[in-house]
């Protein structure tokens, strides 16, 4: 391995991880489906690797375009149910992000979503990834942007990073022209919205936001009244109209959209 393993993680991310037939609201399918169409377009004819997979929702979708995809996870939980939902159709490992079981060179593809903020050494998994990557290969991290109004940390996260800071991560390891996209633009609200984001944001102050996505539903439907169904595959009938993705600069924090995506390539 060309890094030292990081911290432990936690044992069990179940409880913040989104799951098929789970409760979502019509933002948050667009979520799921937007992060792997980003990552779609890095997909065809790769060999790619998701880090941080969760149950798996997104895999189907990237091998339709992808020459072989292999999904890893630290909770053993979640793997059971991409298991169920894949069986063979493609690997799916127990990882520590920050030590991966790959020999150097293996994949083309690395994407990491709404993960790396729970990694006690974030820089451990870039240091990781630039290893198992071949060389002109990419990594894509997808994550919410800890700058946009309203924004409320999750549960067991351990530190959030601001676009220059994640140009500087992944520079330190070694990739090359790191660039910048971020979708969700926080625009002109309405009186309702602006209702809601005044009773979210006291909310977090009074800390009265559920450590689980279960008390977070429960919370939501309060507010969005009914709620979806999160799908065992992304797939692109699931949203009315996808998410638009538009570049941003690297130098200065971000405070205009709610996700933001890094996009780097391995030289040599």
């Amino acid at each position: 391995m060309g890094n030292q393993p990081g911290k432990p993680l936690s044992d069990d991310y179940s409880s913040v991880t989104e799951v098929p037939g789970g409760p979502a609201t019509k933002e948050q399918l667009r979520r799921l489906h937007n992060r792997y169409r980003v990552a779609l377009e890095y997909s065809a004819g790769r060999r790619v690797l998701e880090v941080a997979c969760g149950a798996g929702m997104g895999l189907g979708y990237l091998a339709k375009a992808a020459d072989f995809v292999v999904g890893g996870d630290y909770t053993e939980r979640l793997l059971c149910l991409a298991k169920e939902h894949y069986g063979d159709r493609m690997p799916l490992v127990r990882l520590d992000a920050q030590n991966l079981p790959f020999r150097g060179s293996a994949f083309d593809l690395v994407v990491i979503f709404e993960a790396l903020y729970y990694l006690p050494n974030a820089s451990s998994f870039v240091g990781e990834a630039y290893r198992v990557l071949a060389p002109g290969g990419m990594l894509v991290i997808g994550t919410v942007n800890k700058d946009a109004p309203g924004f409320v940390p999750s549960p067991f996260s351990t530190r959030y990073f601001s676009v220059p800071e994640l140009c500087d991560l992944v520079v330190q390891k070694g990739f090359e022209q790191p660039c910048f996209f971020a979708s969700f633009p926080i625009g002109k609200r309405g009186l309702r919205d602006w209702v809601l984001s005044v009773l979210r944001e006291a909310a977090v102050r009074l800390r009265l936001i559920p450590n689980t996505l279960e008390g977070r539903a429960r919370l939501k439907r309060l507010f969005y009244g009914s709620l979806l169904k999160l799908p065992a595959e992304v797939h692109d009938g699931m949203v009315d109209e996808p998410a638009s993705v538009e570049p941003i600069p690297g130098e200065v924090p971000d405070r205009g959209h709610q996700i933001v995506f890094c996009i780097a390539r391995r030289g040599g």
